[in-house]
């Protein structure tokens, strides 16, 4: 790198907002960041993204002294494009569950029992061919929803690709569609990647779509990269220069890079959802469909579970009890345990375990319990026994789980810090809190840049 440019960026475009780091490789450090807000919803216009992630570098300081970015983002939103690379329709984003009967049909049309639940012949055979049972959350649903509910949308697209491909092509300048790129742990997040090699399965996504594979072949998906390879260069005319370009990770992928994710730990990420990864040296298939067989952004495999519901059980249940973080915290401290008080906390439908329909629900009252320190104690232990269940998932596949790094908003809670060693089963360790998606795009970069 030159003088005037010592730094690498990394990007976070997740659900919520978008956050620009701008990292020191060679002291290994932040040296300064941004933050811009995305809209609230379950489906966004993707031109949302482009306008947040400027105003996010605007307010990180800008680029000048950039030599290259990578993009992290939210996985599975189903991003169309049409021949002039003008948005189709809205993105389908990873937590709108309209799909759900299409993942059920999508996993009944390929088993001949002709079940749509974990175990079938057909969830066996997508675990085996992709890694992953199709659930509302994957891009596969989404397309399969939109041909059967929206027919002439389906019928424009020539592009599909994901938010964080889509930030990188608008980076470069959005030239033709050709040059959509992604890598592998997000495309293994779209249900049609082979579950071993980083290709495409264009049979699975025609049908997906109802089209005959011709037709699917013909569509244009981002070329998959290799985890250090170079995906393009920035817009010059953007006031930034040519910056080098990393073919960027999917958000999951992006915290374990961010935090060194070694074999036998997993990332336990407290943030919109909640998420249980682990590095593999091996593909997996779960035909439960708990565990999606993901890929990492180094090479390796990312066995990974992830729950609808994670921090915001916290800020639900917080609101119930009118007291702030600090004094939530406390009062769930304040009591030894719930007092037979279950919080089931389904308050988003819940992916893992699979029920996209499902609601919260507050157990076993009496009026022993019915005050504010036991349903505080029973949200964070209905939280941390929701994500040991997705941790269990992990283990039951023969991946060794001793040590869990614990980040994200909910992290943050002095409770789920206290609890989570004993209900989790496992040492807990506290990394210095950061934007770890961000910071593993911004190693990513580094590496991409041979920094």
């Amino acid at each position: 790198m030159s003088n005037r440019r010592p730094y690498v960026a990394g990007v976070d475009s997740s659900t919520q907002s978008c956050k620009v780091v701008v990292y020191d490789p060679s002291r290994k450090r932040v040296v300064r960041e941004g933050r811009a807000p995305h809209p609230e919803g379950t489906e966004v216009d993707p031109e949302a993204w482009w306008a947040a992630f400027l105003q996010a570098v605007e307010l990180a300081g800008g680029l000048d002294d950039v030599a290259a970015l990578s993009v992290g983002g939210q996985q599975h939103g189903m991003v169309c494009l049409d021949a002039h690379g003008d948005v189709v329709r809205p993105a389908l984003l990873w937590n709108d569950t309209r799909s759900a009967g299409a993942a059920r049909d999508l996993i009944r049309e390929r088993g001949a029992d002709s079940r749509d639940d974990a175990g079938s012949e057909g969830a066996a055979w997508w675990a085996e061919a992709t890694g992953s049972v199709p659930v509302a959350s994957l891009t596969v649903t989404k397309l399969r929803w939109l041909a059967d509910n929206e027919p002439e949308n389906a019928a424009r697209i020539a592009a599909i690709c994901l938010p964080h491909d889509y930030l990188t092509w608008r980076i470069m300048g959005s030239p033709s569609l050709q040059a959509l790129v992604t890598d592998r742990s997000d495309a293994s997040g779209t249900g049609y990647m082979a579950r071993e090699d980083p290709v495409y399965r264009r049979d699975i996504l025609a049908s997906a779509l109802r089209v005959d594979e011709a037709s699917a072949s013909s569509l244009v998906l981002p070329v998959i990269a290799g985890p250090w390879d170079e995906a393009g260069r920035g817009d010059p005319g953007k006031g930034w220069g040519e910056i080098v370009l990393g073919p960027g990770c999917g958000d999951n992928a992006g915290s374990a890079l961010g935090v060194g994710l070694e074999p036998g730990s997993a990332l336990l990420s407290l943030g919109t959802s909640g998420v249980v990864a682990a590095v593999s040296a091996a593909p997996v298939a779960d035909p439960s469909g708990l565990v999606t067989g993901f890929s990492d952004a180094t090479g390796n495999w990312l066995p990974l579970a992830c729950t609808l519901n994670a921090s915001r059980i916290i800020d639900a249940m917080a609101r119930v009890t009118g007291l702030d973080y600090g004094e939530f915290d406390e009062a769930a401290l304040s009591v030894p345990d719930a007092g037979g008080l279950e919080l089931i906390p389904y308050f988003e439908g819940e992916r893992t375990p699979n029920l996209p329909d499902a609601t919260a629900e507050l157990r076993g009252m009496t009026l022993a319990n019915s005050d504010r320190a036991h349903v505080a104690r029973a949200a964070v232990e209905g939280l941390l026994g929701l994500m040991r269940h997705a941790l269990d998932a992990v283990r039951s596949l023969g991946v060794p789980l001793d040590r869990v790094v614990l980040v994200g908003g909910g992290a943050k809670s002095a409770a789920v810090r206290a609890l989570a060693p004993q209900m989790l089963d496992a040492a807990v360790e506290l990394p210095e809190p950061g934007e770890y998606v961000a910071l593993g795009a911004a190693k990513q970069a580094a590496r991409v840049l041979g920094a």
